[in-house]
């Protein structure tokens, strides 16, 4: 389960975040290309836009139940 604590420095501001345990699977890049993206650097994916509408929260919410590390947490703002 993602912990908010160890949440990537590049996420964008909001609900949904990537956090250290992130295992760069291309998963959430798949379901939701609009919303996560990858650090090069880092080799992990960060959340680089927040959804806004009912139909891109449902993109995020699939992405964050695909996740095989669990490592995109969802902290409901």
């Amino acid at each position: 389960m993602a912990t908010v604590a160890e949440r990537h420095p590049q996420n964008a501001t909001g609900r949904f975040y990537v956090d250290s345990e992130c295992i760069d699977c291309d998963s959430c890049r798949e379901v939701a290309a609009d919303f996560f993206g990858r650090n090069d650097e880092g080799e992990h994916s960060y959340v680089r836009k927040q959804p806004t509408t009912n139909e891109e929260i449902a993109l995020c919410v699939e992405a964050m139940e695909e996740c095989p590390a669990e490592a995109i947490g969802d902290d409901g703002e």
